[in-house]
């Protein structure tokens, strides 16, 4: 008896001396991870702008990896307004001779790759060289690299270059399958997200929109790779329709390469334009350590605050994505900073909580009274975050920004059948008439659908007043181009719903303009967590719990998961956009 009590006072004292020894670890860790972040960075001569593979390109700082558990991921996260004004820096930087695009799967949206695009494109002004290579290259990232002076791939590479194409999946007969009913209350005939739950294929309604909004997309995307590679419209169609990408040699042929060598033989040539010999050492930097040899050096007083809205919105006081009472306090901080004299409001969102969108949206309105408020939208801006932009002095959009889906709609499912099947039945006590106009066995009464009706429809007719007074239209003008109906940043210029197309720096600059300031730096908001707050911050057991599941399954699947089991997805009216869509 006294051997075991000593094992076990033994195994105690090692289990203690072990969650010491962690907690240690990653104290010194988060320590060497702040000391490392602040390091000067110099540029050397000869040097080469470098985008490569572990470069992420995010919209905003919320969009950053906060999980310091997930080792793998050792991407370097780089916000696209300073990506964008490091390419344009680089242009009259000496010590900057060209620019080398290596990357085969890039991690950036649609309308990231647009900018980051245009400002190589003007950096190729300056006579300095831009190179691409790669190896299995992802369609998103040759659309990057096509603007490339040469393009160079690997003997044993290929190009996935095949256009766009969207599959929509229905729910409705697994639903019937199992016993689960959907109740579903919509405004807009295509307000889409609702309609894998009440068919079995694409309405016409809804296969108008994506054709109409995937051929804006691709006439935009294709012409700018053809121009540059100086292929026919033809030509290029032969070439996507055929994939003749996937075959080195027949990119050769088709001008979608220049020629086939290997990394090294690249870094030779590279070396070789810099006049380098075999023994000087090839100066790379990759963008994320020259955004940090020049950000956060500016000294103005006067500021441009650029307020990051990224992600779904909902109700609640959290970091990541849009939640309501966190952009709140936001707001409120920006409008009583006398530093801050004007907001650029940067959206990325394909929308979520009504609630929580009209509190948002109030108080860019009460910030607006103050001091100049534009907006710029990202890769989508819809729905709830097409909302939340009617605060707006002036709205830009990128031409491929999935723009508008005016629309409400709520989801609210049940599982009477599947519980009776199961030999699972309910009886209901209730002190009122609607006490229980809904339940997950038995879904809504006939008055609460009347009821839900109802919210929905006053939500609808909140949103079009709102967008009528921003967008100066009638309510018949809106209710024509909304219905839920999504629309390419192009298509939206052309009927109005924005005002002009362009950048996040081109909304920066016409805020400065609007304030009266010559000289001024810009400020992000929300301030990025340190590597304190990441680590602390994901102690949450569920929040652990979801990020493992995400990781196992992906976020795409994630997602799926998220909209059936989720309570407070389902509990509330919604504005959020019926898809996604992505360039891979």
């Amino acid at each position: 008896m006294k051997g075991f009590f000593k094992n076990v006072l033994a195994n105690i004292v090692a289990i203690v001396i072990l969650c010491f020894v962690f907690f240690f670890f990653f104290i010194i860790m988060i320590a060497f991870g702040s000391m490392s972040s602040s390091e000067s960075v110099s540029v050397k001569k000869n040097s080469v702008l470098t985008i490569n593979l572990k470069t992420d390109i995010i919209d905003s700082p919320t969009e950053e990896k906060q999980d310091i558990f997930n080792i793998k991921n050792k991407n370097m996260n780089v916000l696209i307004y300073d990506a964008i004004e490091a390419i344009h820096k680089a242009k009259s930087d000496d010590n900057i001779k060209g620019i080398s695009i290596e990357v085969d799967h890039l991690n950036a949206g649609i309308t990231h790759i647009d900018d980051l695009r245009s400002a190589i494109e003007d950096f190729k002004k300056s006579g300095k060289f831009v190179y691409a290579y790669g190896n299995g290259v992802s369609q998103t990232s040759y659309y990057l690299g096509s603007v490339a002076d040469q393009y160079y791939l690997n003997p044993s590479g290929g190009i996935e270059l095949k256009g766009l194409a969207t599959e929509v999946t229905f729910f409705k007969d697994f639903a019937e399958k199992y016993g689960i009913g959907i109740e579903v209350i919509r405004h807009g005939k295509y307000k889409a997200a609702v309609e894998p739950f009440l068919r079995n294929e694409i309405s016409p309604e809804n296969k108008e929109q994506l054709s109409t909004l995937l051929n804006d997309i691709w006439a935009n995307t294709s012409s700018k790779i053809a121009a540059s590679r100086k292929m026919s419209s033809e030509d290029f169609k032969t070439a996507v329709d055929s994939l003749y990408g996937m075959i080195p040699d027949l990119t050769l042929k088709y001008k979608l390469a220049d020629k086939l060598i290997q990394k090294t033989e690249y870094d030779d040539i590279i070396r070789k334009k810099l006049n380098l010999s075999e023994k000087d050492k090839l100066n790379k930097i990759s963008l994320h350590k020259y955004v940090d040899s020049f950000k956060d050096k500016d000294s103005d007083s006067e500021k441009i605050a650029v307020l990051y809205a990224s992600g779904s919105i909902n109700n609640g006081d959290e970091y990541n994505e849009i939640y309501s009472e966190k952009y709140v306090k936001y707001i409120k901080e920006l409008q009583d900073d006398k530093n801050i004299k004007a907001v650029v409001l940067r959206i990325n969102s394909p929308g979520g909580s009504a609630n929580a969108s009209d509190e948002i949206l109030f108080e860019l309105q009460q910030l607006k009274k103050k001091k100049p408020l534009i907006v710029s939208f990202g890769d989508y801006a819809a729905s709830g975050g097409y909302y939340i932009a009617m605060a707006a002095d002036k709205i830009y959009s990128e031409p491929n920004t999935l723009t508008g889906s005016i629309g409400v709609f709520g989801i609210l499912p049940y599982f009477k059948d599947i519980a009776n099947k199961n030999g699972i039945r309910s009886d209901i006590v209730a002190t009122n008439a609607n006490s229980a106009f809904y339940s997950s066995l038995h879904g809504l009464t006939p008055y609460g659908v009347n009821m839900m009706t109802k919210s929905v429809e006053g939500t609808y007719k909140r949103f079009v007043y709102f967008v009528t007074q921003n967008r100066k239209k009638t309510f018949e003008q809106i209710d024509n181009v909304g219905g839920g109906r999504v629309w390419s940043g192009t298509s939206a210029k052309n009927i109005g719903l924005v005002d002009e197309l362009g950048t996040l720096q081109d909304a920066v600059k016409f805020a400065a303009q609007k304030a009266n300031l010559k000289s001024y730096s810009v400020d992000s908001y929300p301030k990025a967590l340190n590597t304190f707050e990441k680590f602390f911050g994901n102690m949450d057991e569920d929040e652990i719990s979801a990020r493992v599941i995400k990781n196992k399954i992906g976020k795409v699947n994630y997602e799926i998961l998220e909209q059936l089991t989720d309570e407070k997805l389902k509990s509330e009216v919604k504005m959020e956009m019926p898809y996604k869509v992505s360039i891979k």
